[in-house]
């Protein structure tokens, strides 16, 4: 299973994203965003995902990273 690291632009998205994976029985974990990635809010979201991710997207990401080999990789982003 793929382990993702979200990036919020407010803490109250990283709130409602963290709900919504646990409605889904996605693993997921709220936590300071690492000094590596930039962030608005500071809170970052850890998951584990499998389908496609832009099935987990919403308006409150700002960034996406897949964590490989202890490796950040960028796949998805607002911007």
């Amino acid at each position: 299973m793929n382990e993702y690291i979200a990036v919020f632009f407010t803490h109250s998205g990283a709130i409602k994203f963290d709900r919504g994976c646990k409605a889904n029985n996605i693993d997921c974990e709220l936590m300071p965003v690492p000094r590596q990635l930039s962030s608005n809010c500071g809170i970052g979201a850890k998951f584990r995902f499998n389908e496609d991710i832009m099935d987990i997207v919403d308006d409150e990401i700002e960034k996406i990273f897949i964590l490989k080999n202890e490796e950040y990789k960028l796949v998805y982003s607002e911007e």
